[in-house]
């Protein structure tokens, strides 16, 4: 489409409007019997995600607020009114997006180190490492992320320090895995942690050994903080220039909010002085990790600049992920002869948090992927309900989530329901995941994995995020794996279970209405209905009738939040 320069003057419903439009923006200047508002959306297919009223024709802000909802007939006043009016040219304009599982600063420093994702061997991703290992300096760190091995054509194993050795010699080396929760060292950076065949794991993790107990250099979860200890330093500038970086990455991919499942404390200063600057460009609701709990329970909830900063959670931890192996299961892995692993949290530590969250009014949000660290966290959710009163409660509308939970049998999908537990899941790990989860559980389990459409009918709120910087954090992957449980490709495997996924309608509800619900935003977010945030995803495919292809190829038009165009693609318009 292309855009062009016009003057007009046009007759609506017995007053008269002067219009300058330059690009797509256009001035309307009323002569009279005109409502006032700063921009007008229109020309375009609006889902609102409101039962309601679900489709309109236009949208009117004003002050940062929907101001006006409906059809183009009853819209003259607010076209004459807007200070400037935006035309749509036939996109699909949604609810802004939300990200309900993410983390920010991974995502702007992702643009910065060694990005692993998307290799198709083993064989391209050691080469890729050893090219970027030419570039560092002798006795500088190595640094990267992203690689999977599920997604290897040749070899479909764990990265080891063998396999980075004889190109590192004097540079150590840490690469997390795509999922965060274990990563690859080298020879020189176990040496420099001082890991040996005599170092015993600990608890909440492993070093994974061979049979003489040398460790491979492949660790996992609370194993890998010998490495993060070591690691250099880095400023406060840093920092803060890798959250506005993940920021300007989300808008551009057409999320106008995210949830922080696990901000730091650090990284969480440097996020309100973005939000005191006046520089955030979306929605950021946060949880701290449990082992910061004590500066959240100390300082208490914070809002700022409109809602764009929240901090109002605790980020527990509990088990590992199925592809490391790390998920803690209630039967062993049908291709190992354990169960996994629990306690990167230990119920001791755990307790007094969570009765701390009850008396402040503080949400937890808890990872479990495993059914037995679900089912544990359930039983401690309860536990901590039961034994303080809920006179010391600050609120009984708790909205505690689970965040991954991807293998949930279907009595532990009713306790969800029971407790009000908001499901938190990724639709891109389960059209990862099924790459090898049939090897890691066998068939019988899948039945009950990643199962999104059970939850939703019995209930459950669910809630759809990509934990970017672990995938590519996308929302056309993710809404097409919530309609399809698919590969990008298209091709699905046995076990897969497509009756599982979700409806286009709940797949849209899964990144807006309910991310709003589960952050104790349903009054300001999520639909678009008059005197919410004016905050929209504009895409140039309708997702609501497009094919899972067209989908996935649909361009970002523009990200509106608070009723500003903080991202905007003409090139694809």
């Amino acid at each position: 489409m292309t855009f062009s320069t016009a003057l007009s003057r046009t007759i609506l419903k017995g007053f008269i409007a002067t219009t300058v439009c330059v690009s797509h923006f256009c001035l309307a200047q009323a002569t009279e019997t005109c409502i006032s508002s700063d921009v007008v959306f229109h020309n375009g297919v609006i889902y609102t995600a409101d039962d309601k009223n679900w489709q309109a024709e236009v949208v009117a802000v004003k002050d940062g607020r929907i101001a006006f909802v409906g059809k183009d007939v009853d819209a003259a006043p607010w076209h004459c009114g807007a200070e400037k009016r935006i035309d749509l040219q036939g996109s699909t304009l949604f609810p802004g997006f939300t990200d309900s599982h993410q983390h920010l600063e991974g995502v702007g420093k992702r643009t910065r180190t060694l990005s692993l994702f998307g290799l198709p061997t083993l064989k391209a991703t050691v080469a890729e490492i050893k090219a970027f290992a030419g570039t560092v300096p002798e006795g500088e760190w190595v640094l990267g992320r992203g690689w999977i091995e599920r997604e290897w054509q040749d070899e479909k194993r764990f990265l080891t320090a063998v396999d980075l050795d004889p190109f590192t010699q004097n540079k150590p080396l840490f690469m997390p895995r795509a999922d965060g929760v274990s990563a690859v060292v080298n020879s020189k950076a176990l040496a420099l942690a001082g890991v040996t065949k005599d170092t015993p794991d600990p608890e909440g993790g492993k070093f994974e050994r061979y049979n003489d107990g040398t460790p491979t250099g492949y660790v996992l979860a609370t194993a890998m903080d010998v490495f993060r200890d070591i690691l250099p330093s880095e400023s406060d500038e840093y920092i803060k220039d890798n959250l506005l970086r993940g920021m300007q990455v989300n808008v551009s991919q057409g999320w106008t909010a995210t949830h922080d499942a696990g901000m730091k404390w650090r990284e969480v200063q440097q996020l309100k002085q973005l939000a005191n600057s006046d520089t955030m460009l979306h929605r950021v609701y946060i949880a701290i990790p449990i082992s910061e709990s004590d500066k959240l329970i100390q300082n208490g909830t914070e809002t700022l600049a409109e809602g764009l900063f929240y901090l109002n959670g605790i980020k527990v931890f509990i088990d590992g992920t199925l592809g490391s192996r790390g998920a803690a299961l209630l039967a062993p892995y049908s291709d190992a002869d354990h169960s996994g692993f629990m306690n990167r949290t230990t119920k001791a530590e755990l307790m007094p948090v969570l009765e701390q969250a009850l008396k402040q009014g503080f949400q937890v949000m808890t990872h479990v992927i495993g059914d037995r660290a679900l089912y544990s966290t359930l039983n401690w959710y309860e536990e901590a309900w039961n034994a303080l009163p809920k006179t010391k409660w600050k609120t009984e509308d708790l909205r505690w989530r689970l965040e991954h939970a991807q293998i949930i049998p279907p009595k532990q999908q009713d306790r969800l329901a029971q407790m009000n537990i908001v499901a938190s899941m990724q639709p891109s790990h389960a059209i990862g995941d099924l790459n090898f989860a049939p090897s890691r559980l066998g068939y019988s389990r899948l039945a009950y994995a990643y199962p999104w459409k059970p939850l939703v009918d019995k209930g459950v709120v669910l809630v759809g995020g990509s934990d970017a910087p672990v995938e590519v954090g996308d929302p056309r992957i993710e809404f097409c794996a919530a309609i399809t449980r698919s590969r990008l490709d298209g091709t699905q495997d046995k076990g897969w279970h497509l009756e599982l996924s979700l409806s286009r309608e709940d797949a849209l509800r899964l990144f807006t209405l309910w991310p709003a619900y589960a952050s104790f935003q349903e009054e300001d977010a999520g639909s678009i209905e008059v005197g919410k945030y004016a905050d929209f995803s504009v895409f140039d495919t309708n997702f609501m009738t497009a094919e899972p292809s067209e989908i996935l190829n649909a361009n970002v038009v523009m990200t509106v939040v608070n009723g500003n165009v903080v991202f905007e693609n003409l090139t694809n318009h």
